[in-house]
């Protein structure tokens, strides 16, 4: 197929366009650098440093023998999006292409702004995209489990059955999103299922957990081919966050008493889930959601397996509570549904210790690089 990366140059945007290209697909990557300057903007620039898009296409055509297509520019410009969709003709499209990171989008009225206009600009523009250039193409967006928040109920696969007075029906699972970020992505989805009832678009919403890791089957250990390992307290995932606060031998900042569950997954599950929604698409008229993620965890347990699996490497591993900068339950029910990635086939990549030590043993490559100031920013919800 020809596919369409949004947000190419990003953390799961370049594995992804690798992921796919090995596959055999045609792939087109997009994007702004928009997360680089924003990195840039907030001192929270990654562990290593990244080549560019063009360049990371050269290396990977050198490495594995397949190419990658670059487009540098803003989806938030129609001209820009007219000329991609109209020259390229996706069969799928991968909607990566957002300001990524709650605790961004609650730094100010500047971010918020910037969050809200970039992530709702972004896919209304390509909804009309594909609605003018491509109207069977299949739109792939990443949601995230953070739009449902923490309900007392068990948390269905992005729909609820409902019986009210006698009467029954089927509506989206009710969203109670916990930062502006995860509410521009619940707009997303209400803004699609829209179309999709108007337009009859083709639509798969994966409702992702946080993702950890940085080695795939792509990368086959060569650190020129990862991609951003950020770690600061705006853009660092938490693994990834604790992974390098172990290494710089910083205690581990759990908010709170830690008692927030989250559904988790490898990066290399990311890119399977991404492959097998691709490849198995929605029909048209359809808004099918997959919740997805493989296990789930509470940040203190987060916490304890990197303690343990650093201490057996020699690293002292300390866990510390500090006070939650976020407003959020830290001590709630969490039973979400995960069936439909493993139906198509999703064999999982568990963090096992091994997985841990194997991402503290890339960190202690980079160790002399570790920026302790960046680990908390202070970035407060009230």
């Amino acid at each position: 197929m020809k596919i369409l990366i949004l947000g190419g140059d990003g953390y799961l945007g370049w594995p992804t366009a690798m992921h796919l290209s090995k596959a055999g697909h045609d792939v087109l990557v997009v994007d702004n650098y928009l997360r680089r300057e924003l990195c840039r903007e907030t001192s929270g620039e990654p562990l290593f440093d990244v080549p560019n898009l063009a360049d990371r296409a050269i290396l990977w055509k050198e490495t594995s023998g397949v190419s990658i297509q670059v487009a540098i520019g803003d989806l938030n410009d129609w001209s820009f999006v007219s000329e991609v969709f109209g020259s390229f003709q996706p069969n799928a499209l991968i909607h990566y292409a957002e300001q990524p990171a709650a605790p961004y989008s609650m730094l100010n009225r500047r971010a918020a702004a910037l969050t809200l206009h970039n992530n709702l600009g972004v896919t209304f523009n390509v909804i009309y995209g594909v609605r003018e250039f491509c109207p069977e193409c299949h739109i792939v967006k990443l949601g995230t489990m953070g739009e449902y928040g923490t309900p007392n109920i068990d948390i269905e696969e992005g729909w609820l059955e409902i019986e009210h007075k006698g009467r029954k029906d089927r509506f989206l699972f009710p969203r109670q999103a916990g930062s502006l970020y995860h509410t521009t992505k619940v707009m997303d989805t209400d803004m699609l299922w829209f179309y999709v009832r108007m337009w009859g678009l083709r639509v798969t919403d994966l409702m992702q957990g946080p993702v950890y890791g940085l080695e795939t089957e792509e990368t086959g250990g060569d650190v020129r081919l990862y991609s951003f390992l950020n770690y600061d307290e705006i853009f660092g995932t938490v693994v990834n966050r604790f992974s390098v606060q172990a290494v710089a031998g910083y205690p581990l900042t759990v908010y709170g008493r830690g008692g927030q569950t989250r559904g988790y997954l490898n990066i290399k599950d990311t890119l399977n889930c991404i492959r097998l929604a691709v490849e198995n698409p929605a029909n048209l008229g359809e808004l099918r959601v997959f919740n997805q993620f493989t296990e789930t965890f509470s940040v203190l347990e987060l916490a304890e397996k990197v303690q343990k699996v650093g201490n057996a490497l020699g690293l002292n591993v300390q866990v510390d509570s500090i006070p939650n900068p976020r407003k959020e339950m830290e001590e709630h029910y969490y039973n979400p549904v995960h069936t439909g990635l493993i139906d198509l086939g999703l064999q999982p990549n568990f963090l096992t210790d091994d997985v841990v030590a194997g991402i503290l043993e890339t960190v202690i490559q980079f160790k002399d690089r570790i920026d302790k100031r960046k680990f908390v920013k202070h970035i407060t919800w009230k």
